[in-house]
């Protein structure tokens, strides 16, 4: 999948329009969030980040993925 001028946010602009963003990439829209020019982080809908890193749409895989711990966070 390509990414279009409009898919790639400033983190500026990001803040004031985040739920629209939210919106958009849950709509299937991926966002790549720049911070001084270069890319930061990405904005994707949470069920094609579980298929993205399992291979799965499966909603027990997707459940089972939401309850493991993130690394750095308590």
């Amino acid at each position: 999948m390509g990414f279009s001028a409009s898919d790639v946010v400033p983190l500026t602009q990001a803040r004031a329009k985040l739920s629209e963003l939210a919106d958009q990439a849950k709509a299937g829209a991926e966002k790549i969030i720049t911070k001084n020019g270069e890319s930061y982080v990405a904005l994707i809908d949470a069920d094609r980040l579980v298929e993205v890193l399992h291979g799965t749409r499966d909603p027990v895989a997707h459940r089972d993925a939401a309850r493991r711990p993130v690394p750095g966070h308590q």
